[in-house]
């Protein structure tokens, strides 16, 4: 599989709230081979926390964004830690919206690439929120989204959960002891009650429930720098395909100004991106699908790396969207 990854320098971004995100960076990896015509492109964004190497599993000759196949380009969001965030950046970091990140994209297809058309945005949570924005903000030149365990505008529990988050690692003595309570409270939401209840953690090789927290979720922060996830925690937060002076916060006017093909893909047990969530965006879209993954995993299932099943599911409805 060819692949390649390189740095895209945006120079100083004016940014949607104000302030200047100043010799703005987006590290990126690409799989595959850009056709002729260019017609062939996937931009596959980052989810929370989240850098290319969490998601590129999904990016296989076995699954639905075939590198034989399409041109697949992953860019990591502002904040991830590796384009620029509050840990690589001097100074007072500013607010940078999911605005900020897909107009830096954009530009990051038409430069580096020469790409103006996309065949498909595939995005899973915050990964979601950005194909959304995509597709109201860029019109035809989107052809299509995937929607995975996400929506248009975070939704007030959804803010509820993260407040939640946000104080603890703040009030936190260290930043270790933040990113491990932050692990705790989030294993509680990312999963269902059914999850738990049948102890699923056992089959992906914990020893006890107290062993999946430690080695899973606290583990799973511990990697990243508090200061990014509290970043990235804003963004999603304020997450909203209408806060811009396009819609001027019209939700329906945004959902009703995509031209797209779109999938909603929620999952049945995910406890913050909830399929009511796309249930009432679903009217409001003038080509869309919403199919609910009959999973256990919660959010989870929208990124099934450990979960044959839910993948299996994903690829089935991905690739009919790709064919259509």
């Amino acid at each position: 599989m060819r692949t390649s990854q390189g740095i895209f320098d945006c120079g100083d971004v004016a940014l949607q709230r104000g302030g200047t995100l100043k010799s703005a960076r987006i590290v990126y990896k690409t799989f595959g081979t850009l056709s002729p015509k260019r017609d062939n492109v996937i931009v596959y964004p980052t989810s929370y926390s989240a850098q290319h190497t969490d998601i590129e599993w999904l990016v296989s000759p076995e699954h639905c964004l075939d590198p034989s196949r399409y041109f697949i380009v992953i860019p990591n969001m502002f904040t991830n830690g590796l384009s620029s965030s509050p840990s690589n950046t001097e100074g007072p970091f500013p607010e940078v919206t999911t605005y900020d990140n897909v107009m830096q994209q954009r530009r990051l297809m038409a430069e580096l690439f020469g790409v103006d058309r996309v065949k498909l945005v595939y995005g899973w949570s915050m990964g979601a929120e950005q194909a959304y924005h995509w597709a109201a903000l860029f019109g035809d030149s989107v052809e299509r989204i995937v929607v995975h365990c996400g929506s248009a505008r975070t939704a007030p529990h959804n803010f509820v959960f993260l407040e939640g988050v946000r104080t603890a690692v703040q009030a936190a003595k260290t930043p270790e002891a933040g990113l491990r309570a932050m692990g705790r409270i989030y294993a509680g939401w990312a999963l269902s009650q059914t999850f738990y209840r049948r102890e699923m953690w056992r089959g992906l090789g914990f020893s006890s429930l107290e062993d999946f927290l430690v080695r899973s979720w606290e583990a799973n922060f511990l990697r990243r720098d508090a200061r990014d996830l509290m970043a990235q925690l804003w963004t999603w937060q304020h997450g909203d395909i209408s806060a811009n002076d396009l819609f001027r916060g019209d939700l329906a006017m945004a959902l009703a100004s995509i031209k797209a093909r779109v999938l909603l893909m929620p999952s049945a047990t995910d406890l913050y991106f909830q399929t009511d969530d796309n249930r009432a965006e679903l009217p409001y879209l003038k080509n869309a699908k919403l199919v609910e993954i009959p999973s256990v995993w919660g959010h989870r299932a929208g990124n099934p790396a450990v979960i044959p099943e839910d993948a299996a599911f994903v690829d089935k409805q991905v690739e009919e969207l790709l064919d259509a």
